[in-house]
């Protein structure tokens, strides 16, 4: 059996609402995209999983857990809270294509993607 890999995921915007960025972490190698559109942090965090789910894709991942900050988004995405925004149908679906997909929420410094996303800010 394989094991699984982390992939780190954080969103935002500036301000908020405001455009939208995202960061995700993958093997240590972080992946910013910056000029996503207008929403608010809850659109910005559903974006940066499904661009966490992508590189996955991407890297021929099967068995993947994803962690992050947000934790109504890993609430809404699990089940547990409900949600109205379309993100959740996308999640589900490209979800399917992963033998396991589990997402766990970590705290705002130990989530290397809102590192990242922090640093990107910063100039660093």
């Amino acid at each position: 059996m394989n094991k699984p890999t982390n992939l780190y995921f954080d969103g935002g915007c500036r301000p908020n609402p405001g455009a939208m960025e995202t960061a995700t972490v993958l093997r240590g190698v972080a992946e910013i995209r910056t000029q996503l559109g207008q929403g608010d942090n809850e659109d910005a965090e559903w974006s940066a999983v499904l661009h966490a789910l992508d590189r996955a894709q991407a890297a021929g991942l099967s068995d993947i857990v994803l962690l992050g900050d947000s934790l109504s988004v890993i609430r809404q995405a699990t089940d547990k809270q409900m949600t109205r925004r379309p993100w959740l149908a996308r999640f589900r679906a490209e979800a399917a294509a992963f033998d396991r997909v589990r997402l766990r929420h970590v705290g705002r410094k130990q989530n290397l993607a809102g590192i990242a996303l922090e640093a990107m800010r910063r100039g660093y």
